[in-house]
């Protein structure tokens, strides 16, 4: 089960990126911010309403040393079709890693068992593989790619910066905060 502060459950699986198959594995993502971003199945409705959305600020995060991961039970053979058939899912340069056994939804406690979907889980690892955020909406409920991208920003500033920490609604830039007896009861 994924949690905050523990280490992303290991793997082994194929991926569609850049117009070829890919195996990725868990130890292939260490070394830099991975965003794991799963979702319910290709040629759905909402999915490629986010998948497109973080296409958008993929580039960003690149700047950032974050790779981003979608992943769905779909196999990598449907990733690629989708990204051929879809105009949104097209516009995609980061890996879309295929879970057909489940796995890797189940190691990051995401999967419908039922469905044998994902729900729309959203992870944040740092480079040595600990998850620093984890956010799960029911299917109907999409993600933004703007707000996941503050929490990177966060994320990196807090593991820069020790000591601090980012208040609510944070953006880079503005004030942060450094516990201590002193703002007990001040803020």
């Amino acid at each position: 089960m994924a949690k905050i502060n523990q280490m992303i459950p290991e793997f082994t699986a194929e991926a569609f990126h850049n117009g070829e198959f890919k195996t990725i594995t868990s130890e292939d993502v260490k070394g830099k911010w991975s965003i794991f971003l799963f979702y319910p199945a290709d040629f759905t409705f909402v999915c490629p309403t986010e998948l497109e959305d973080m296409a958008k600020i993929y580039e960003e995060l690149q700047g950032l040393g974050v790779e981003v991961y979608s992943v769905s039970t779909d196999t990598h053979f449907v990733h690629k079709a989708w990204h051929d058939a879809s105009d949104a899912i097209g516009k995609i340069n980061y890996p879309m890693i295929g879970d057909p056994t489940g796995k890797i939804t189940r190691g990051f406690d995401v999967m419908i068992e039922e469905a044998g979907q994902a729900l729309r889980g959203t992870f944040l690892a740092n480079p040595e593989g600990i998850i620093k955020v984890a956010e799960i909406h029911d299917l109907g409920i999409g993600r933004s790619a703007k707000d996941m991208l503050r929490k990177v920003k966060a994320a990196q500033y807090v593991a820069n910066n020790d000591g601090e920490v980012c208040p609510a609604a944070w953006e880079e830039g503005e004030k942060t905060l450094t516990p201590s007896l002193d703002l007990v009861g001040k803020i």
